[in-house]
């Protein structure tokens, strides 16, 4: 299986890559974004674009992919509506757009995230714009489209947020994190689970097409 990850170096792409790394399935993992990823691996490949908004002259370099995880995204804080929606929603679909005219058999699995709004009515901005995201992408001829919403997320074998904020509040809450997952598996996954539920959801498929916390933690068993 040949797989293309945008976010490697976001704490929920590196969780994933590692898995994919991982997988006795996956010959190759093309790593995609605006920044290279810290590692070396015979399996993954790199294309470092300064602009995810247009693909010319590089789509023979996405054709003959089987799956895409797009794990690329930014906080909402502090940002306007404008801006969020070119990172959030016009680089998602800029991707995707391209990946279905090049590989119509791939199956494309988005990571948005708890309460967003599929109606793209709702008041909360951030949950409009994931919302209108999603629904963009579930028009788009793949073969299938899944998407993830995660709720609270615990990182796992040494992988790390690179949002200042999210790092403190992981280092505080760090000893109440086992327990919490355990405890509320329908609010909080790991990166591992995700990882392995993306890859189940590739090769075989998925329940529904939206997984919440809890269809995560069921697929990535």
């Amino acid at each position: 299986m040949k797989l293309i990850l945008y976010g490697a170096t976001g704490m929920v792409g590196q969780g994933v890559l590692r898995e994919c790394l991982l997988d006795g399935d996956v010959d190759q993992v093309l790593s995609v974004g605006r920044s290279g990823v810290e590692q070396q691996h015979r399996k993954l490949r790199e294309l470092v674009l300064p602009d995810l908004s247009t693909y010319i002259g590089r789509e023979d370099e996405l054709a003959g992919y089987d799956a895409c995880f797009f794990c690329l995204g930014v906080s909402a804080a502090g940002m306007t509506e404008a801006d969020y929606r070119r990172v959030t929603c016009d680089y998602t679909l800029a991707a995707a757009e391209t990946l279905v005219k090049l590989n119509p058999g791939m199956t494309f699995i988005y990571v948005s995230g708890a309460g967003t709004d599929s109606t793209e009515q709702g008041r909360i901005m951030w949950a409009r714009v994931k919302g209108k995201t999603e629904n963009a992408l579930l028009r788009l001829p793949f073969k299938a489209v899944y998407l993830f919403r995660p709720a609270g997320i615990r990182p796992l074998h040494g992988i790390t947020s690179r949002t200042r904020a999210y790092r403190i509040f992981y280092m505080l809450a760090w000893p109440f994190l086992p327990f919490l997952t355990r405890a509320f598996p329908a609010f909080m996954t790991t990166t591992e689970r995700i990882g392995r539920a993306m890859l189940k959801a590739a090769r075989a498929g998925a329940p529904r097409a939206v997984l919440e916390s809890r269809g995560i933690n069921d697929l990535g068993a």
